[in-house]
C-alpha cells in the first residue's frame, strides 16, 4: 500500500494513525499542500478532488479519510477500531464524526488560506476563527469521552474516535487554542502519546516533516 500524504494534514495523520494501530506495511509519498502538489496532473490523476490522503492499494485507489478508514476496518479487522454492536459502534462515529464533519473541515489549510486571501486575516484572526469552532465540539466530546471512555475516548482501547480526536488537538495546540477545560480529552492524549501507534503517526515523525 502506497499512502498519499501530507504530514501535518489533520486527515493524514489520522489514516496514518489507524494503519499503525492495525500493523499494516505500508510506503508514503509526500504531498505537500503548501507548494500545490494536490494540483499536478500526475496526483489529480490519483485523486480528481486534489485532497489527501490517498491510498493505493492493488489495483485501486481509495479517497476521503472516512472511506479509507472504514475499508481498513472491514479488510483488516484485527484489532478492531469499532467496539461490538450497533449502539456502540453508533456511538463511535458519532464521536468521529463530531470532528471530522463539525470540527475539521472549518480550521484546515483551505480554509485558512481563503481566510488570509480573501478577507485578509491575520494569524490571530484565523487562530480565533479556529477556536470558534473547536471548543463547542471539544465540549461535547469531553462530555461524550467522560461518559463513554475508559482510558480512551470509547471504552479501555483505541477506536477510530481516537483517530480522528489526537489530530485534532494537534490541530488546536497550533492555532493556540486553550484546552485545560477539556481533561477528559487531555488523558486520551497523555495516552495516545506512550502509545507506539500514536508515535509513529505523529506529525513531527513523518518522513516528510520539515
Amino acid at each position: 500500500m502506497i499512502l498519499h500524504n501530507y504530514w501535518r494534514s489533520g486527515t493524514s495523520y489520522r489514516t496514518r494513525i489507524a494503519m499503525e494501530l492495525k500493523g499494516l506495511a505500508y510506503r508514503q509519498r509526500g504531498v505537500d499542500l503548501r507548494h500545490g502538489d494536490q494540483k499536478s496532473d500526475s496526483y489529480l490523476a490519483l485523486n480528481p478532488q486534489g485532497l489527501v490522503p490517498a491510498l493505493e492499494v492493488d489495483d485501486t485507489v481509495l479517497i476521503q479519510s472516512p472511506a479509507i478508514l472504514e475499508w481498513l476496518e472491514e479488510a483488516y479487522p484485527l484489532p478492531p477500531l469499532l467496539p461490538a454492536g450497533p449502539v456502540p459502534r453508533a456511538h463511535v462515529r458519532a464521536m468521529s464524526a463530531l470532528v471530522g464533519c463539525d470540527i475539521h473541515p472549518l480550521n484546515n489549510l483551505r480554509v485558512g488560506k481563503a481566510l488570509k486571501e480573501t478577507f485578509g486575516a491575520d494569524q490571530a484572526a484565523i487562530d480565533a476563527w479556529a477556536a470558534r469552532w473547536i471548543n463547542p465540539g471539544f465540549e461535547a466530546l469531553e462530555a461524550l469521552v467522560a461518559r463513554h471512555g475508559a482510558g480512551w475516548c470509547y471504552g479501555a482501547s483505541p477506536t477510530l474516535a481516537d483517530c480522528y480526536l489526537i489530530p485534532q488537538i494537534y490541530s488546536a495546540q497550533r492555532f493556540n487554542v486553550p484546552l485545560d477545560a477539556f481533561p477528559h480529552l487531555m488523558a486520551v492524549d497523555a495516552a495516545a502519546k506512550n502509545h507506539h501507534a500514536f508515535i509513529a503517526a505523529h506529525p513531527d515523525n513523518q518522513p516528510d516533516a520539515d
